[in-house]
C-alpha cells in the first residue's frame, strides 16, 4: 500500500472515528478559551464595523455551561446599552425548534401525537385537495406540499380570520415530493399542540418546557417592563414604527404574536440552558424535558439525499451556517432576525449567535459569513484533531 493511500485511509478513519472518540472531553485549557474568545470578538467587532448588525452576543459552550461569551456593539444603532447574556432577542424561526419542536417532542414521547398520523386526525377542519394525505411528519420535515409563505398580514384581518386563511391555503404539490421550508406548516403544528394538549401554545411552553429548564426569560409578547433589555429589530414599513418587543414576523403579528413558526423572545443565558439540556440527554439540574432517545429521533436526518432536515431541526449541509467542520449528528437552526444555534453532541459543543441584523432594515444580509466564521473558529479551537482530519482528507481527495 502506498504512503499516499495510507495517509488518505488514516485521514478518513480519523474523520469518522473522531466524534465517537470525542465522547470523553477534558475541559478546554484557559489559553484555548482565551484565544477563542479573542477570535470571536474580532469576528463580531468587524461585523458591527461593517454594519452587519448593531449588536450581538455569541456563546460557545458544553453540557456544563459556557466556555466563551462574547458581546459586541450595542442594542441599537442609536445610543444604547451593550448587549449582555440577559438581552432579549427576537428569535424569529428559532421559535420553530426552541418552542414548537420542544413541545412536539414531548407530545410524541407521551403518545399524544403520532408523527405518521394524518394531520386531519388532529385538525379535521384542515380540508382541501390531497390534504388527507399529509401527515404530521410531512409538516415537521417541510415536505407537506404547502407553500413556503404568503403575506396574509396584508389583509389586516383578526387573528382568528388569519388562521382561517392558513387553513384554507391549498397544497402546491403532493406531500413528500420535495422539501419546501414552510412557515405555514409550522403554524399548523402549533395548532396541533394546542388541540392535543388543551392549552394555548404560549401557556404549554411556559409550563412544560421553559419552567422545567429554568428558562425564566423566554416568552412570547414580552411586557413593556422588559423593554430596556430588548434588542430592537426593524423600522417596519408595514406597522410604521421601530419594533421593540413586538414580533418582527408580520404573519406572527397578525396571528396575535403567538405562533409555532415565530414570536419567541429569549436570552443567551436561557438558550444556553436549552443547549445544555440537549447535550445532557434531555435533562438539566435534575429536571427532564425529553428522553435521550426522543432527542435522537428529532435530530436525525431522515434521508440526506432528499433533504438535510430532521424533525423540526436542520442538520449540517454544504454551505450551511454550521460552517465547514460540523458534521451530522450535529443539528441546529437559524432565525431571520439574525439568530442561530448549532449543537454538536459528539464534540460536546454548542455555538449560539444572537443578533438583530434586521435593524434598521431586513436588507442587511451580511450575517451568513459571520455564522460560518464563528462556527469554524469554535471547531478549530475545541476539536482541532477532528478539523485536521477533515482538512487532511480534503487535501488528499481534492474534495471538501
Amino acid at each position: 500500500m502506498s504512503r499516499c493511500v495510507s495517509r488518505v485511509l488514516l485521514a478518513s478513519c480519523a474523520l469518522w472515528l473522531a466524534p465517537c472518540l470525542g465522547a470523553q472531553h477534558a475541559p478546554a485549557p484557559r489559553a484555548t478559551r482565551d484565544s477563542l474568545a479573542h477570535a470571536v470578538q474580532g469576528i463580531l467587532d468587524r461585523a458591527v464595523g461593517d454594519s452587519a448588525f448593531p449588536g450581538a452576543v455569541a456563546v460557545i459552550g458544553t453540557h456544563a455551561g459556557p466556555l466563551v461569551t462574547v458581546t459586541s456593539g450595542h442594542l441599537d444603532w442609536a445610543k444604547s446599552p451593550r448587549p449582555t447574556a440577559r438581552t432579549l432577542w427576537d428569535l424569529a424561526s428559532l421559535t420553530k425548534v426552541v418552542g414548537m419542536t420542544s413541545a412536539m417532542m414531548q407530545l410524541v414521547e407521551t403518545g399524544k401525537v403520532d408523527l405518521d398520523a394524518p394531520v386531519q386526525k388532529y385538525l379535521p377542519e384542515w380540508t382541501g385537495h390531497n390534504k388527507e394525505r399529509v401527515t404530521v411528519r410531512h409538516l415537521i420535515t417541510h415536505q407537506s406540499g404547502l407553500p413556503a409563505f404568503k403575506q396574509y398580514f396584508k389583509l389586516n384581518v383578526s387573528p382568528d380570520s388569519t388562521m382561517k386563511l392558513m387553513y384554507s391555503t391549498p397544497l402546491d404539490t403532493l406531500p413528500g415530493v420535495k422539501m419546501v421550508y414552510s412557515d405555514i406548516g409550522a403554524i399548523l403544528l402549533g395548532q396541533i399542540i394546542e388541540r392535543v394538549s388543551g392549552e394555548k401554545l404560549d401557556a404549554y411552553l411556559a409550563r412544560h418546557v421553559f419552567r422545567t429548564l429554568g428558562m425564566t426569560d423566554t416568552r412570547y409578547k414580552p411586557p413593556v417592563s422588559l423593554r430596556s433589555r430588548i434588542a430592537p429589530t426593524e423600522v417596519d414599513p408595514w406597522r410604521g414604527r421601530h419594533l421593540v418587543g413586538e414580533v418582527h414576523d408580520e404573519n406572527a403579528y397578525a396571528l396575535g404574536q403567538v405562533s409555532g413558526h415565530a414570536g419567541l423572545f429569549s436570552t443567551a443565558a436561557d438558550l444556553t440552558r436549552l443547549a445544555r439540556a440537549y447535550l445532557n440527554g434531555g435533562t438539566l439540574d435534575g429536571a427532564r424535558f425529553a428522553r435521550a432517545e426522543t432527542i435522537t429521533k428529532f435530530t436525525t436526518v431522515a434521508d440526506s439525499t432528499f433533504s438535510s432536515r430532521a424533525l423540526g431541526w436542520d442538520t449540517p449541509a454544504e454551505n450551511s451556517s454550521a460552517g465547514h467542520f460540523m458534521k451530522r449528528p450535529a443539528f441546529g437552526h437559524t432565525g431571520f432576525t439574525g439568530t442561530s444555534l448549532w449543537i454538536d453532541p459528539p464534540h460536546d459543543l454548542f455555538v449560539m449567535i444572537l443578533t438583530n441584523r434586521v435593524n434598521p432594515t431586513r436588507e442587511h444580509s451580511k450575517i451568513g459569513p459571520v455564522r460560518v466564521e464563528i462556527a469554524d473558529a469554535a471547531m478549530r479551537a475545541l476539536a482541532p484533531a477532528f478539523v485536521a482530519a477533515q482538512e487532511g482528507h480534503s487535501s488528499q481527495t481534492g474534495r471538501p
